[in-house]
């Protein structure tokens, strides 16, 4: 197989560009840097092609080293025929090759492999060609054999079909075939095994859709709801149609003497053998497509919430909310330096909302706090109508903005916050960490695991490794596109830099704390095990400011700033003028292909270059929507049909978005309210994690904690 070829066509792009980024990723190159510093060879791939060609790549070549092995090992059995090669060779999936070496496969003691130690392979070899003028139980009596253990006539022609059963199983043609089949026309059905109990699971009690129109959330909610032991999961085949197709493949000339024995064992070789390894394989394929969709799907959630803008220079104060254990609370310092922690306790059981009012009072005060960031836990509600009460009695100009804190508990007790606060508890590192969510979500954010920040669903049903591994790459893109104070990142920042390991991240931290401020960029060369590769893998993702050279508070790369230097000579622009950033910069230069060729590098790196030295260090983040900021409380009694109201997106999911409107109960825009412009094939094509929409509400179920939103609004 071509593997640059095959890339090249499902990716809809050319193959000099698979071949280049084959090449630079065999050369040990990280996504990232591919994406920005090498466009020139791959002509301007974004990540997420990068990533989708470099996952196809990787399960690509394990097919081939499979194929190798398969082929191996039927030669081993000296069975190996050119036209077997050829079939293997041109198989495109794992499935096709696991089909084509499984009559070829040692196998573990069956019926069959039974039924020919005691001889009867002469039998069933007798049924499969069809010659015989005698009854079966005529001829099974040649193959009695105390010695052997067939002691009836019966014995031996059960034996006799077991080996034609498996044979038939084994066939690779048959297989693909009755799965294609099985694809195109049949069903997955669900039923309760207990119709009585009230589950989540509902819907799916007396449940039936087609295999090939059935969405990839109900697949994992199936998985899920069979897994809890609350459904019962399986999958109707064409049975007739399967079993038509078979005989006419089996039973090649009308004997009477054979027919029915054949058709008996072809049944028996279907419902014993092929129907539930393929209805295995059908169910992992569309869990694995479903896997792959929702893994997309919170991917993209997690770029949204991973690229939310900071709120910066702001003094901050973090509001973890709970009951009987107090509202822990942290103020944190612009630099996101925790000021202090205390506990109050304004909610059940102790009430003591006048003793919190003068504490927060006497904090707002003594710390200049601008920002109020409260977690949307337990108690939040309750915390919230505190929060606005006090704002109507302070002077000072001061908002408050309900954070997600999904994930926050995770980190504060992990070990990480365990070392960045030694001396806090639980809560008040929990409560350092909303405060701190609210500064800069993406320094934050990387500090838990992605997976338990839940934009996603079902996650935890997933493929973990494969969960893991796509949304690690999704942080890292995140964290290399917007850039990295190598001054001030925490090492769980630095981790995702472009070939930085964890060792190298620590490692960086530890130079800063004993050498100070890093100064110039070469200064990390002298950072343990921090060699010349991973230089050029992280430099360009890496700033100072305020350094020797103002280029290295850029993204322009360090194999770049000789051409960066001639470009500023060039146009009579004095290195110190780009820190400010120099405005019109690119209408300066008339002719990019012509400067490129003077500087001596492509014209991509001259568009990113000018790009960058025009707006030095720019944050793609400040395009992206700012949080709510709120002064009032709304309750979800307040809540009435045909109000209209703002709201952040929080989720996005195959049936819709939930939709945070402040009152503490995510209300849902199905996928069929959120436009009557176009047809909606995916939510995401409509909205994106944290954006800002307006919504009306339709119905409001108080029992039920359910709010039903449309953003169609005429």
């Amino acid at each position: 197989m071509n593997i640059a070829k095959q890339l090249a066509e499902e990716l809809q792009i050319k193959i000099g560009q698979v071949e280049a980024v084959i090449e630079l990723i065999d050369e040990g190159n990280t996504i990232p840097f591919i994406a920005r510093y090498r466009k020139e060879k791959h002509g301007s791939l974004d990540d997420e092609q990068l990533r989708n060609l470099s996952e196809r790549l990787t399960y690509l070549r394990n097919l081939e080293e499979k194929k190798a092995q398969v082929l191996a090992s039927i030669e081993e059995q000296g069975k190996l025929t050119e036209e077997l090669k050829a079939q293997i060779m041109a198989a495109t999936t794992q499935v096709v090759v696991e089909d084509l070496y499984r009559p070829y496969r040692p196998k573990r003691r069956t019926r069959a492999t039974i039924a020919k130690e005691k001889g009867l392979e002469g039998l069933a070899n007798l049924i499969v060609l069809q010659m015989t003028n005698a009854p079966i139980t005529e001829e099974a009596k040649a193959y009695l054999s105390e010695e052997k253990e067939v002691t009836t006539v019966e014995e031996a022609i059960q034996g006799a079909m077991d080996i034609i059963a498996e044979s038939i199983s084994d066939e690779a043609d048959y297989r693909m075939h009755i799965r294609r089949l099985t694809m195109t026309e049949g069903v997955i059905v669900s039923s309760a095994k207990d119709e009585e109990a009230e589950s989540v699971y509902e819907m799916y009690y007396a449940f039936e859709e087609s295999l090939k129109k059935i969405a990839g959330h109900r697949i994992l909610a199936l998985n899920r709801g069979e897994k809890e032991k609350i459904l019962t999961v399986k999958i109707v085949a064409p049975e007739e149609k399967v079993l038509r197709y078979l005989e006419k493949k089996v039973i090649r000339k009308e004997n009477p003497n054979t027919t029915q024995v054949l058709k008996d064992t072809i049944a028996d070789s279907y419902r014993r053998l092929i129907a539930p390894a393929i209805e295995r394989e059908i169910r992992n394929e569309l869990t694995e497509k479903a896997e792959d969709g929702a893994i997309q799907i919170f991917g993209r959630n997690l770029v949204q919430l991973l690229m939310q803008p900071p709120i910066v220079g702001q003094v901050v104060l973090g509001w973890d909310p709970a009951f009987r254990t107090g509202c822990k609370l942290a103020v944190v310092d612009g630099t996101g330096k925790v000021l202090d922690t205390t506990v109050i306790y304004p909610t059940e059981p102790q009430n003591k909302v006048e003793e919190a009012k003068r504490v927060l009072k006497k904090w707002i005060e003594k710390y200049k706090v601008t920002m109020i960031s409260l977690g949307n836990g337990t108690a939040s509600r309750e915390s919230e109508r505190v929060i606005v009460s006090l704002l109507k009695e302070v002077h000072t100009p001061l908002q408050y903005v309900i954070v997600n804190e999904a994930g926050a508990s995770v980190y504060s007790a992990s070990k990480l916050a365990t070392e960045e606060f030694p001396n806090f508890d639980v809560g008040q590192r929990s409560a350092a960490s909303i405060a701190r969510r609210l500064q800069d979500p993406l320094a934050e954010l990387v500090k838990i695991d992605p997976k338990s920040i839940g934009v996603g669903q079902y996650q935890h049903d997933m493929n973990q490794k494969k969960l893991s591994e796509a949304l690690t790459g999704v942080v890292e893109d995140c964290v290399n596109k917007v850039g990295v104070d190598v001054n001030t990142a925490s090492a769980p920042l630095l981790e995702y830099v472009s070939g930085i390991t964890k060792a190298i991240a620590k490692n960086i931290v530890a130079y800063r704390e004993e050498n100070g401020k890093f100064t110039n960029r070469k200064q990390l060369l002298k950072v343990a095990k921090l060699g010349p590769k991973a230089f050029e893998q992280c430099a360009g993702f890496l700033r100072i400011s305020d350094g020797d050279n103002p280029l290295d508070q850029t993204s322009v790369h360090p194999e770049s700033y000789d051409a960066a230097k001639m470009l500023l000579e060039k146009l009579n622009v004095r290195m110190e003028d780009i820190k400010g950033g120099v405005t019109g910069l690119r209408l300066l230069v008339k002719d990019q292909v012509k400067m490129a060729e003077e500087l001596g590098v492509g014209k991509e790196t001259l568009h990113d270059m000018i790009q960058e030295l025009e707006k030095p260090g720019r944050d793609p983040r400040d395009e992206m929507p700012k949080p709510i900021l709120r002064t009032d409380v709304l309750e979800m009694e307040d809540l009435k049909p045909g109000m209209i109201l703002k709201g952040t997106v929080r989720n996005v999911i195959d049936f819709g978005a939930f939709v945070d409107i402040g009152v503490h109960q995510d209300g849902l825009v199905h996928i069929s309210q959120l436009t009557n412009k176009t047809f909606v094939k995916h939510p995401l094509d409509v909205v994106s994690v944290g954006d800002i929409v307006e919504v009306k509400v339709m119905q409001v179920d108080l029992n039920k904690k359910r709010i039903q939103l449309t953003m169609i609004l005429d």
